[in-house]
């Protein structure tokens, strides 16, 4: 999860596929409504094989964050109960919760257009129907595209930290941005966050216990141990290996 103010018309993204073809690189165009993004689209190298995949299945299997229409859960997932997953990073801990949980569907939302590939082709590659890959700004997509009480529940893993004060604006779990997410939970949905980041830990924790719906799971109302239904993320091992303490978080949406 990152942020900054629209691109300028001389800065905008270039589109990397054509139009109908793979996900365009601003789909909401001025929806972003000049506020401060908690993302920064990033632009690193696509591979074949995620080029390959994107081309294959984003008619498919891919969506794009355009605000423009109010999307039809059962009928994207089959009726399935559906989990928001803001920030999947290259994929592989959404492919194996997704594997793990075929009942359940995954909304995965971001905008790193090499992670959109990679999990696409995990998807493929290991049968996932269960998966859908959305492109662009999860404000935008809870805000204008899911209905309310749609979500069986959100997760937010790893969101960028912004660890300098000055950019604490920018990060995503903020007290605005969880009094709409509550909005679009069922009641009895979970809200799970991590983090290894402790300060932003201990800032979560403040921003979720202050909300009226929602209650902490954990005993000591404070910090859980990491669900079994959580994977251990590469990035997350590299953080471990740095000495970083992470930080789960599961609170239920009890309106």
């Amino acid at each position: 999860m990152h942020n900054e103010p629209n691109p300028t018309p001389t800065d905008a993204p270039r589109p990397m596929f054509a139009a109908g073809t793979g996900p365009a690189a601003d789909p909401a165009g001025d929806r972003h409504e000049r506020r401060i993004r908690s993302f920064q689209p990033r632009r690193s190298r696509v591979t074949t094989a995620q080029r390959e995949a994107l081309l294959r299945l984003w008619p498919q299997w891919g969506l794009e964050v355009d605000g423009e229409s109010v999307l039809d859960l059962p009928a994207l997932f089959a009726g399935r109960p559906v989990v928001l997953e803001i920030g999947f990073g290259m994929g592989e801990a959404t492919a194996a919760m997704a594997a793990a949980d075929p009942d359940t569907g995954i909304l995965a939302v971001d905008v790193h257009t090499p992670g959109q590939g990679n999990l696409l082709r995990l998807a493929e590659e290991r049968d996932l129907t269960n998966v859908r890959v959305a492109n662009g700004d999860a404000i935008i997509l809870l805000r204008e595209m899911l209905p309310p009480a749609s979500l069986a529940g959100l997760r937010v893993y790893f969101p960028d930290p912004w660890p300098k004060k000055r950019h604490h604006k920018r990060r995503i779990i903020q007290r605005d941005f969880i009094d709409l997410a509550v909005t679009r939970l069922a009641p009895g949905a979970l809200l799970h966050c991590a983090t290894d980041w402790e300060p932003y830990a201990d800032a979560m924790l403040e921003t979720l216990t202050a909300s009226p719906t929602l209650t902490n799971l954990s005993p000591t109302q404070t910090f859980t141990p990491r669900p079994e239904s959580r994977p251990l993320t590469r990035f997350e091992s590299q953080g471990l290996s740095k000495g970083h303490a992470v930080k789960d978080l599961l609170f239920r949406h009890e309106p």
